[in-house]
């Protein structure tokens, strides 16, 4: 399993250099709290790069996120992954193989929209991918079942290609005639290895493996950031042992001046005294001018209360005189038409005068001469 091991950590190391980024955007990073499974811990102090990768050679998608040389993310999808959007701005999704929830808070919607877009995307592809390798598999595997053992080493019977035996090594069985071993349980050996369990065994030990090498690539990277955090510290604990011995230098130094340091004590005792009687008195007259201050805010308050007062009965009268000024004009205006009315009697009274006597006359005039007539 060790060899295995190696063998896989190498041929992913080799793998890894032709992967290339397919999308990237930029977003806050969060971890599921392993002891609650409710809070969310940051996994970066800054929003950071997060990048779809695409291994051609193994046909994986892998989500991958580095703050400075340490991995935070280093995710593989699978078929059975599902992006969830938990806000307008947040989403999150479960990693079984690393056993974690991550969770990325992106600057817009807009970007959260294209993140979990590319996240379904590579979910099909990566479905599509698994089923053809299934399909792959059962059509390598089939003829081997169907047809006899003897078969196996005839030239017009299609050879499987080789396959990692479950150790993990890279030995084959022989199926040549001229082989030493005998034929018949390296047959057997053969149909056994191309069964279905077994591949389906092998599928998940590769499955094992990767993530074992994701974790073992991420634990390399954090004890190289670890390693230069160390020398940090290191360099930083020799600077403050250094100057710690310079302050017990200074203070055994100091020692030998015990009593100018006690009479200096003394005298600052004292010092300290008068500072705290002069601090008192200072409070005391503090106190005052802050009840002088209350009830100066009082009078105030009383003043500002006043002169609104004030102010409404100036507005009063004001609104007062307009209005008389109004009742006087109005007065002058109903006098005026009095006057004119009055005139207007006059003139219609001299009229009636005059049409009356217009009408005596006429009487006068139409009584003579019915006299006259009779």
């Amino acid at each position: 399993m060790l060899l295995h091991l190696l063998a896989f950590t190498s041929r992913g190391n080799a793998c890894e250099k032709l992967e290339q980024p397919i999308y990237s955007t930029r977003a806050h990073v969060f971890q599921i709290d392993p002891n609650t499974k409710k809070n969310w811990l940051p996994a970066s102090k800054h929003a950071v790069t997060v990048s779809y990768f695409y291994d051609s050679t193994r046909n994986v998608y892998r989500i991958i996120s580095l703050d400075g040389t340490k991995a935070i993310i280093n995710s593989t999808i699978s078929p059975n992954m599902t992006f969830t959007k938990t806000s307008q701005k947040f989403g999150q999704w479960a990693d079984s193989r690393a056993n974690t929830v991550y969770g990325l808070g992106f600057s817009t919607e807009h970007h959260l929209a294209k993140f979990a877009e590319k996240f379904a995307e590579y979910k099909e592809a990566a479905r599509l991918a698994k089923e053809k390798s299934q399909e792959k598999m059962e059509m390598a595997t089939s003829p081997s079942q169907e047809s006899p053992a003897g078969e196996l080493s005839s030239p017009l019977t299609p050879v499987t290609p080789p396959m990692e035996n479950i150790n993990g090594t890279d030995e084959i069985c022989d199926t040549t005639p001229n082989s030493d071993t005998r034929p018949e349980p390296c047959q057997n050996a053969l149909a056994f290895a191309h069964s279905p369990a077994m591949t389906k065994h092998w599928e998940a030990e590769l499955e094992a493996l990767k993530g074992n090498n994701a974790k073992l690539t991420a634990a390399l990277l954090e004890s190289t950031a670890n390693v230069k955090q160390w020398k940090q510290q290191l360099a930083a604990y020799q600077e403050e042992a250094e100057r710690l011995h310079k302050r017990v230098t200074e203070l055994e130094c100091q020692s030998n001046q015990t009593p100018v340091i006690k009479s200096q004590k003394t005298e600052l005792n004292q010092t300290i005294e008068e500072l705290e009687n002069a601090l008192r008195d200072k409070e005391e007259e503090m106190e005052k001018l802050k009840e002088e201050l209350e009830n100066m805010n009082d009078l105030m308050e009383q003043k500002d209360t006043l002169t609104q007062k004030l102010e409404e009965t100036e507005l009063r009268s004001r609104v007062l005189e307009e209005q008389l000024a109004g009742a006087e004009q109005r007065l002058e205006e109903n006098q005026e038409e009095q006057e004119n009315f009055r005139k207007s009697l006059r003139t219609l009274l001299e009229l009636l005068d005059g049409k009356i006597f217009e009408l005596t006359e006429l009487r006068d005039t139409l009584a003579r001469l019915i006299e006259e007539a009779s």
